[in-house]
Parts: structure tokens; C-alpha cells; sequence
């Protein structure tokens, strides 16, 4: 597991070079492990230690996207950047799972330019309950929260959702009108396998990349380990919202 965190830090330490050393961060780790949390937390801290990464940085507590809710509810005006790291490795039932390992910075209105920012996140909606009419509410509330036509969603992503909540995932597409025709729906499970914890910030960072090669907005159904309902979230360029 050292070198699954050694080469996550790695992928983050140039950016993260480029703040200074007394830049607070907020740090949640979301981890999955058929590993006791003892061991995979001296491992991390072994792997911190070594990738030369200055910057303090103070534990968020939570997992998901109920921990970022609560970051933006609670820490709007924090001066820190929120950093997570999520994991999954080794899980305890292996079968249809992915291995994987995903890091991501994120800014709040008080920090956002603190950095170029690569995509703007838009405040996640979960449904209350787990069924299709609250996943549609969901989904309308996520995309209310965006200053734009829900048209204007190139891709959807899919990931960290069991098959029977699928038919809950096509009845909400087929009532909100997005743009999807030429990428479609991309799903992430069918394509890595469930990757557990990781799931919401998996399909954050794929979309951030697709958002970079010149898509344009994208929007992502969520689950994983630790969700109670799914979740719906917006992504949007950078260049949408200075128009």
C-alpha cells in the first residue's frame, strides 16, 4: 500500500509546490482497506513523510461527498484548501471491485483562485431516499445550482452504483434533458469495476479530465461504500462561468 499512496502524493506534490509552505490544508483521507486502519494510517504517514510535501495540514473527519457538503456548509470562508485522498485497496470482497486511488484539491469561495483552477465543482445533491423520484429531485436540485441549462451537459458519469439502482439512473436521464447523445453515459464500474470509497472522487477527477481535453460541462451519478443514496454533481469549464 506504500506505493499506492507514495505515487498518489507524487502526482500531487507539483502542484502543491506551487503554494506556499504555509498553506493550511484540510485533509480527508476516505479509505477502504481489508487492511486494519492501524497499519494503512502508519503507512500513510510513512508516505507523507517521504514525498516532501510542506504544507501543514489538519484532518477533516467523514468520508464522501457528506464530508465535502459539510466542508462547504462549514468552512466557506476557511482560508485552507481541501485535500482528499481516497483509497481503495485489498477490500474484503473482492469480486466486480477496483483497486483504486484518486487525490484531488479543492478550493471554496474564499480560495478558489489560490490556484488556476482546473474545473468548478458545483454543490452535490443526494436523494433522500433510494428511489427514482428522489433521484430526480436530486439531480434537478444539483443542476439547479449551476448557472446553466442542464442542455448544456455534454457527459454523464456513472460510477459506484449497483445494478438494480440503474434503472433508477436511466428513468431520471430519460426526464432531464442533457446533451449526451455523442459521449453517451460513461460507466465507470463497467469499465474499472466498483472502486468503493473512491467512487464520487473517481468520477470528479475523470470528469475534470474530460473538462480539460475541451468538454464541456459534465455531470456524475455517484454511490460507493459509504453512501447512504446516490448523489448528483456538476462540473463545469473554467471558461463557462467568465462569459
Amino acid at each position: 500500500m506504500l506505493s499506492i499512496w507514495a505515487q498518489t502524493l507524487a502526482d500531487l506534490a507539483p502542484t502543491l509546490a506551487q503554494l506556499p509552505a504555509d498553506q493550511p490544508l484540510a485533509l480527508l483521507l476516505d479509505v477502504d482497506s481489508g487492511l486494519p486502519e492501524k497499519q494503512w494510517r502508519r503507512v500513510w504517514q510513512q508516505a507523507w513523510r517521504e514525498s516532501g510535501i510542506r504544507q501543514p495540514f489538519s484532518p477533516v473527519d467523514g468520508s464522501g461527498l457528506t464530508a465535502l457538503d459539510q466542508w462547504l456548509d462549514q468552512r466557506i470562508r476557511d482560508r485552507a484548501l481541501l485535500l482528499v485522498v481516497a483509497v481503495q485497496f485489498a477490500p474484503q470482497q473482492p469480486a466486480g471491485t477496483a483497486e483504486a486511488a484518486v487525490g484531488l484539491l479543492f478550493g471554496n469561495r474564499l480560495t478558489q483562485t489560490t490556484l488556476a483552477p482546473m474545473a468548478y465543482l458545483h454543490r452535490p445533491e443526494q436523494e433522500r431516499t433510494p428511489s427514482s423520484d428522489d433521484l430526480l429531485y436530486a439531480t434537478r436540485q444539483a443542476l439547479d445550482w449551476v448557472p446553466l441549462e442542464s442542455t448544456s451537459i455534454e457527459r454523464v458519469w456513472r460510477v459506484g452504483i449497483d445494478a438494480q439502482r440503474a434503472v433508477a439512473v436511466a428513468s431520471v436521464l430519460s426526464k432531464v434533458p442533457m446533451s449526451i447523445h455523442k459521449t453517451g453515459l460513461c460507466n465507470l464500474d463497467v469499465m474499472l469495476g466498483h472502486p468503493g470509497c473512491a467512487s464520487p472522487w473517481l468520477g470528479i477527477g475523470a470528469g475534470t479530465q474530460a473538462v480539460q481535453r475541451g468538454a464541456g460541462a459534465q455531470f456524475i451519478f455517484s454511490g460507493g461504500t459509504a453512501a447512504t443514496g446516490l448523489w448528483g454533481t456538476v462540473l463545469m469549464p473554467v471558461s463557462a462561468l467568465l462569459k
